[in-house]
Order: C-alpha cells, then structure tokens, then sequence
C-alpha cells in the first residue's frame, strides 16, 4: 500500500512554497520521496523555508522567480528540466488576491491579478507539459479555491480568475490525458494562515465563518499537504479534470450560523 503513494525518484515544483499552504504542500511531497523545488518570489524567506526543510533531512532546492514575468516562467522550467533530466510533479499554488468594490476596480488590479493567477500557471503547465509528455508521464496539479466553484463580493477578479483556472484545469485534462499526463484542482477553504492575518483580526469574522462550515473551524495548513501528495502519486491515476474541494463542508452545504 505505502508504494502506490511514494514518489520517490520523482522531480516536483510547488510554487508558492515559502509559507503557508504552499510550504506543507512541498513539505508533504518532499515526505513521500520526491525531489522538490520550492518556488517563491522572496528569495530570503524561500532560503529559510528550505533550510528547514533540509533539516528535516528532505530533498529540496529553492527557486526564486517571479511568476508575473512570463519570461521567468519559461526560463524556470527550462532550468529545472536541464538540471534534472526530468520533471514528474508541478503544483500550481502561488496565487494573489485583491479586494475591490466593482464600481471601484481598476483596469491594472485585474491585469495584475490575472498575471499571477491564470498567465502564471498557464506558461509553466505549458512549459511542464513538453517535458511530461516526452517521458509519457506527470501530474499537473493546480491550486484553485472555495471561489473556484462558488462566488463573493469585492473580489471579482480573484474569483474570475479561480473559475478560470477550473476551465483550465479540464481542458488541460482533456488533452494531456491521452499522453499520459494528468491534471486537477484542489480548491482549498478558508485556512488558518498568515496570508489570512487581516481578515482574521476582524471582530467576530473566524467565529462567523466557521459557524458555516459544517466541521465548526477552519483549516489547519498540514491538513493540505496530504491531499496534495496523493494527487501526485499513483493513488490518483484515473483522477483527470477534477476539482476536489478541501473546504470542511463549507461550499457544498447550507449551514446557518444559528438554530431554525
């Protein structure tokens, strides 16, 4: 059973993996035997999550790039591909979001966060895919949202852009499938991170949306990892185009927050 979830001898990129969600997804992939890359734009807190990791004794390299700059993307998997010979694993998770009323929104605020949230993962599933399907084998896997397959106020271009990177996901799924080559979604809910301290200060807000989740809290970041590191491996493959949700409950049921 353990070797159907192993990855061992395999070379994988998360992005986004300095901090958060993306941290214990590259940690988790690094457990299961892979070789992993962590990608972030700081280079300085990516150099400390890798040495932590290290510490753990896991096989990670950091990779410090932009994932706005197309040209970036490219030169990154280009990087990658040469240094290993290979490249098994691509977890799209590095994402931006911006809160604006419509009749407030700006032109540059949807470029931006379209940039970083579909341009981004789009150019490195392009780039990744050349390399998978010339060994007849990988796992694309990117990171939507609870706003992949639901919607809310003030964040439109967020929202838009984890719908689109749902249709993407499918249609990527469509074609690469017969090459070998997978992709899907994890849509994760609301989480306990430090990307969340703002909203989380708010007066009442945790105790308010936990009230509608049907499991009464919100997400711990290792509660992530796992997920991500059976998308990876031989566990999910006849899992194609699919959007798996890691919500608590929250977009598939009508909780109220009181009796009645």
């Amino acid at each position: 059973m353990t070797e159907i979830f192993s990855l061992k001898g395999q070379v994988a990129i998360v992005t986004g993996a300095s901090r958060g969600l993306g941290y214990e997804m590259a940690r988790a992939v690094a457990q299961s035997g892979a070789r992993v890359y962590l990608t972030a734009r700081g280079a300085d807190q990516l150099a400390v999550a890798v040495a932590t990791l290290r510490g753990q004794g896991l096989d990670v390299v950091a990779k410090a790039f932009d994932l706005a700059e197309p040209d970036a993307c490219v030169r990154a998997i280009a990087e990658i591909g040469a240094a290993e010979g290979r490249l098994d694993i691509l977890v799209n998770n590095a994402g931006i979001n911006a809160w604006e009323p419509l009749a407030e929104a700006k032109s540059a605020t949807w470029d931006r966060v379209m940039g970083t949230n579909i341009r981004g993962p789009y150019l490195l599933c392009r780039e990744a895919a050349r390399l998978m399907v010339a060994q007849g084998y990988g796992r694309l896997i990117n990171i939507g949202s609870a706003m992949a397959v639901a919607g809310r106020e003030k964040i439109t271009a967020y929202v838009a852009s984890k719908h689109g990177l749902a249709g993407m996901t499918r249609a990527l799924a469509a074609e690469l499938g017969p090459k070998g080559v997978t992709c899907n979604m994890m849509a994760p809910g609301y989480f306990l991170t430090d990307i969340n301290t703002t909203i989380l200060a708010r007066p009442g807000y945790e105790r308010g949306v936990s009230g509608r989740i049907p499991l009464g809290r919100w997400g711990n970041p290792d509660e992530v990892g796992g997920v991500v590191a059976f998308m990876a491996s031989k566990a999910s493959s006849y899992m194609n185009g699919h959007v798996l949700v890691v919500d608590g409950g929250l977009t598939e049921t009508f909780v109220l927050p009181v009796d009645g």
